[in-house]
């Protein structure tokens, strides 16, 4: 049996570990200037607490919002938890980094992408690309594009 190297695994747990020392330092210090994230995150993964409410209105996927008014942001080795505001109700989420789909900060047209294994097909990946671009596009206004990068990470796993 030949041992490979699983380039896609490492660099997979890397950005998990970029955006645990980014929340990290934002439950620390708060969120400096205009910096602001979308988080998508898949509310069918194994350690996903959210309100049952929210499960019925988000049964596959959920994007939640850090800029204004969160509460108690707290990172563990395994995800992060946090209270947001929903229709002036406060609801605690626990959300694994295993969950995460996208992490975007559109204030400097950051984004990343944690691509599920069912999608290998190339076409997918640049949509994928596009649909962050827009978002980070969506939250800014049109016209405020600065020539960010997405990175995809599916074009390193088998």
């Amino acid at each position: 049996m030949t041992r490979a190297i699983d380039y896609g695994g490492m660099m997979h747990r890397a950005m998990q570990g970029l955006i645990a020392e980014v929340l990290g330092d934002v439950a620390r210090n708060g969120l400096p200037g205009e910096h602001h994230f979308f988080i998508t995150f898949d509310t069918r993964e194994d350690g996903v607490e959210i309100a049952d409410w929210l499960r019925e209105r988000y049964p596959s996927e959920m994007t939640i919002v850090i800029q204004h008014w969160y509460e108690d942001l707290q990172i563990n080795p395994d995800g992060f938890e946090i209270t947001l505001n929903f229709g002036n109700s406060p609801e605690r989420l626990i959300v694994p980094f295993d969950a995460l789909r996208t992490f975007v900060d559109p204030s400097v047209e950051f984004g990343l992408r944690f691509d599920t294994h069912d999608s290998d097909d190339a076409d997918v990946e640049g949509e994928d690309e596009l649909e962050l671009a827009e978002i980070a596009e969506e939250a800014d206004g049109p016209g405020d594009a600065k020539g960010g990068e997405v990175v995809s990470l599916d074009k390193w796993r088998k």
